[in-house]
């Protein structure tokens, strides 16, 4: 015998969260957490983290397109710090590759390359860095002007041993430099909006990992049993008071970034804040997912903590993912936090609009929508 489908009920709907917002609020630790977790994390990673790396994403525009020009981007591609990951025909193209952060560095060559060494001249290529990540920035910077320099050492002996003179009046090449975004490479400018996404997912994901757990141990979830909530009911219901309660958290965590590490936010704030409020949302979904799975307050925790590690590791926090192995490189692109580490740093550090971060707004829409499916098919009324 089918049983009947009981429609969504909106003042079902509201008893839950009222019961929810009750909840919280007998629960010192769900409204303390957000605040004291957000002030701690935010300043001990703030001036504890460090980077570093040591493969950088470029893109080449040769505009002499020549031997000698191939043979100078040729000693850049046999280090182990640049790989040519793309080659351009306009400055513009690799403007907008840096902008989108699909390369981390630049090679543009004159096209007067060739015709300046062979009249005795100073060639001068250019290197643009994107300097949101410091480290990134410094490693490009210091190996590029040395890879320049045994270039231009090596030609110049070369020269100079074919006519056989001694002086040093022979063809050489001067490397121009230009930081982006970061001209300073100040760490915390870097460091700090990456904080933001951090912090936000692990405390958001931990507040709703507990939720379900908390009602089964509690045992108000027989209480549910025997009511005609839905799931989706119960899942949106539990979800809304801990949306506030983590994007009061995200509003905190910009404001330090902001006015205590004095990080300017180049890009458009309200942008920011509609993005940001999509994260909080998927992260609280994470969270709740979590929940549906643990049995307890200790498989919740674990659970939590395996989402939480690797999304250090493989979101671009610490290591840019151009540096992270290729086998591994794929579980990034399974974290939420790595599309929104493009997002934030995009917004803050480069000023960039949508037309630069739709994919991975998009990718976060997909996250959200799989997770709290999952999440509402999983949840069953029952003790089981």
């Amino acid at each position: 015998m089918k049983k009947n489908k009981v429609p969504f009920n909106f003042q079902r709907f509201i008893a839950i969260i009222k019961k929810e917002f009750i909840q919280i609020r007998r629960d010192p630790f769900s409204m303390r957490a957000p605040i004291g977790m957000t002030i701690m994390m935010m300043v001990l990673f703030g001036y504890a983290v460090n980077t570093e790396v040591d493969h950088i994403a470029t893109a080449v525009f040769d505009q002499s397109k020549t031997q000698q020009s191939r043979e100078y981007i040729d000693k850049f591609e046999s280090t182990q710090y640049f790989v040519t990951k793309y080659s351009v025909s306009s400055e513009d193209e690799l403007t907008a590759l840096l902008d989108s952060g699909r390369v981390k560095a630049g090679i543009m060559i004159p096209a007067d390359f060739a015709t300046d060494l062979k009249q005795n001249k100073s060639a001068q290529p250019l290197l643009v860095i994107d300097g949101t990540d410091p480290t990134l920035a410094r490693t490009a910077l210091n190996s590029g002007v040395l890879i320049s320099n045994h270039y231009s050492v090596d030609l110049r002996e070369k020269f100079l041993n074919a006519k056989g003179m001694t002086d040093m009046k022979a063809p050489g090449v001067e490397l121009n430099t230009k930081v982006w975004y970061n001209p300073n490479m100040d760490n915390n400018k870097f460091t700090i909006p990456g904080l933001v996404g951090l912090i936000l997912q692990n405390i958001t994901v931990m507040l709703t990992a507990f939720a379900m757990v908390r009602e089964k141990e509690r045992g108000t979830i027989e209480q549910l049993i025997v009511t005609p909530i839905k799931s989706t009911e119960l899942i949106l219901a539990k979800l809304i008071p801990y949306i506030m309660i983590g994007y009061g958290a995200f509003l905190l965590a910009l404001g330090i970034c902001r006015w205590w590490f004095k990080v300017q936010i180049l890009g458009n704030v309200f942008l920011l804040l509609l993005l940001g409020a999509l994260f909080v949302i998927c992260a609280l979904a994470i969270g709740m997912l979590i929940s549906t799975f643990a049995r307890n307050q200790s498989q919740a925790m674990q659970l939590t903590m395996i989402i939480i590690l690797p999304s250090v590791l493989l979101s671009g926090f610490v290591f840019p993912l151009e540096a992270v192995p290729v086998w591994i490189r794929p579980i990034s692109f399974l974290i939420p936090l790595s599309y929104f580490m493009q997002i934030d740093r995009g917004i803050i550090l480069k000023g960039i609009e949508m037309n630069y971060l739709w994919q991975d707004t998009l990718a976060l829409v997909v996250f959200l929508t799989i997770i709290l499916t999952t999440a509402i098919k999983r949840f069953k009324k029952s003790l089981d």
